[in-house]
């Protein structure tokens, strides 16, 4: 048995190390934040918005790769766009819903955090959800690149559940960079016009979501995936929004300290991507009845912890690199600090992600939930928030260089 742990490990490491790459493409997103400083100070809710926007994506990502993944091991979902199952077409259309309601109710409870802690007047309360709605539906794209990932995936014969959300979080949380950014620049750049466009495209994929709803509101998967989905985002919701407070809190940490501020999404995205995959493993094992529903059934999937884990070790170190790199950080000692955060943050973060996932993953199996329509997308939201107090807790801990 130890040996087969072991076996398990390293193929699960293997998987998980090739798709954790993608993380160092999330330095591309921070790098483009600390270069747009400048525009992320027109407003004190523009920083505090940006992992909500992240966290947000973060959950499509998750709903779509979680239950896409488990379908394909299922055979309710077959790798292929065309003469697909009624039940992946579902699946599609209700993500097209959540993506409108998830940005529209984050962007009406950011409202909130807006008006009391975000510094933000009244005049100014509409741009918070008209941005918010205008990014998410910008990145509507990705769902083709998502099933193109997940039907490759499956036909080379890797699991999906290690390798579509992992590759696809790092993927989104550049793209949905560039959609925030696209946006903001639209939205401070023309006045009245850039405003008026913003509300438009929120209102074309308003239009769509009618659309949708009123060819679906009478079948039974498209409202559950909606219904239990909705039931997960309001919990995000508030989870994404105190993660940008914290983040607004240590604000002129990093505008001094761009470093911190170009590594935050690829180590939200890797400590997401580790809890994805100890998660989604969970809830595929729970389906197939390979697992036992209880939280102490944990240990057997200890192989599946470490081989998720240990690869994130390797990624934090490179991102160190890069990053110092990127910084002309040329010093040892610089080196030194960066990667000892990091990975200081690491360990107190993963710990945390996967106690996490892997509990939700028995407690709604217990509860004859879907797992997959909260596992990825709560875990998530945490992960951002989870990762900003462990940054922080790790800069007090080692101190800056």
């Amino acid at each position: 048995m130890a040996h087969l742990g072991g076996l398990n490990v390293l193929k699960t490491s293997k998987e998980t190390l090739i798709s954790y790459f993608f993380n160092i493409g999330g330095l591309l997103a921070g790098f483009l934040v600390a270069s747009q400083l400048g525009l992320f100070q027109k407003a004190p809710w523009i920083l505090a918005l940006y992992p909500t926007v992240i966290g947000a994506k973060g959950v499509l990502e998750g709903i779509l790769s979680g239950r896409l993944s488990t379908a394909l091991h299922l055979g309710t979902a077959r790798p292929q766009f065309l003469g697909n199952t009624k039940s992946f077409y579902k699946l599609v259309e209700a993500v097209i819903v959540l993506t409108f309601i998830t940005s529209l109710t984050m962007g009406i409870i950011s409202l909130l955090f807006s008006h009391f802690l975000w510094e933000v007047n009244l005049a100014d309360l509409a741009a918070v959800p008209s941005v918010a709605v205008a990014t998410m539906t910008l990145g509507l794209a990705l769902i083709l690149a998502t099933l193109k990932v997940a039907f490759i995936t499956f036909k080379k014969g890797a699991d999906p559940d290690i390798v579509i959300y992992p590759v696809m979080s790092a993927i989104a949380t550049v793209f949905i960079t560039l959609c925030y950014l696209a946006t903001l620049n639209l939205f401070f750049s023309h006045p009245t016009t850039g405003k008026i466009i913003t509300i438009l495209i929120g209102a074309i994929h308003l239009v769509a979501v009618l659309f949708i709803i009123s060819r679906n509101v009478h079948t039974k998967e498209f409202t559950k995936t909606i219904r239990e989905a909705l039931a997960a985002l309001i919990i995000v919701a508030f989870i994404v929004n105190v993660t940008g407070t914290l983040l607004k809190g240590i604000g002129n940490y990093v505008r001094t300290n761009t470093e911190i501020l170009t590594i935050y999404p690829a180590i939200i995205g890797l400590v997401s991507n580790v809890g994805s995959v100890v998660g989604s493993t969970a809830t595929t094992k729970l389906a197939l009845g390979i697992l036992k529903p209880k939280l102490s059934a944990i240990k057997n999937h200890i192989p599946i912890i470490f081989g998720a884990w240990l690869p994130s070790v390797v990624i934090s170190v490179l991102l160190a690199i890069i990053t110092s790199l990127l910084h002309g950080t040329s010093s040892l000692a610089g080196f030194y600090n960066l990667s000892s955060i990091l990975l200081t943050a690491n360990v107190i973060a993963m710990f945390m992600i996967v106690l996490l996932s892997y509990s939700i993953s028995v407690v709604t199996f217990q509860r004859g939930l879907d797992p997959d329509n909260f596992v990825i997308p709560i875990e998530t939201s945490f992960a951002a928030s989870i990762t900003s107090t462990a940054l922080l807790a790790a800069v007090v801990l080692i101190g800056t260089a």
